[in-house]
């Protein structure tokens, strides 16, 4: 017997937004990822912690004017309101009252057991939408995977990929794109 494919239906981020807005996804671990509802993986308590030590390091780092959202959506297109674990945005709490912010200069993923989305399908996505730097604080290999220079690529979940990719150790310094002066320890995102 032929098995007939299954149909799945896209959202787009504005009928997302209504969802949310209804309280329809209240307490609902979702993110919009290319027009699937995606479920966020759970937080053991090393992704917390790190995730809390990263955002911390970050946060102590940033001058004046500059925001670290964490596990905030972003509206990165038409068809993905993703939650990243980190996003670095220039600006003010108040600028962001009526819509999320489109274009983070920086977005980072505490990653375990999501290693591969966040490689593969995140990455994709976030090199897509313009992101120019992309890290992964991987948990798994004890290292921060440093993705930039987006570009298109027809073989990627999502039509792109960074084609820079560092994996910086413990021992090293790392600074944003965006704020090439802002200097952090690896160390202080991998307790």
């Amino acid at each position: 017997m032929k098995q007939t494919p299954l149909t799945l239906r896209r959202w787009t981020r504005a009928e997302y937004d209504r969802l949310v807005d209804l309280g329809i996804l209240d307490r609902e671990p979702v993110e919009l990822i290319g027009g699937q509802l995606v479920v966020a993986e759970p937080h053991g308590s090393y992704h917390a912690g790190t995730l809390g030590a990263a955002g911390d390091a970050l946060r102590a780092a940033l001058p004046p004017a500059w925001l670290m959202r964490v596990q905030l959506p972003v509206a990165l297109d038409d068809e993905s309101e993703p939650e990243p674990d980190l996003a670095l945005v220039p600006g003010e709490w108040t600028d962001f009252l009526t819509a999320h912010p489109s274009r983070p200069v920086l977005v980072v993923e505490v990653s375990e057991s999501s290693l591969p989305f966040d490689r593969g399908e995140k990455g994709s996505l976030y090199a897509r939408g313009g992101i120019p730097d992309y890290w992964i604080v991987n948990l798994v290999d004890r290292l921060l995977a440093v993705y930039r220079e987006p570009e298109p690529d027809s073989t990627a979940p999502y039509g792109w990929r960074y084609r820079s990719v560092q994996r910086l150790t413990r021992d090293v310094v790392v600074s944003p794109l965006a704020l090439p002066t802002v200097r952090v320890a690896v160390a202080a995102l991998l307790p």
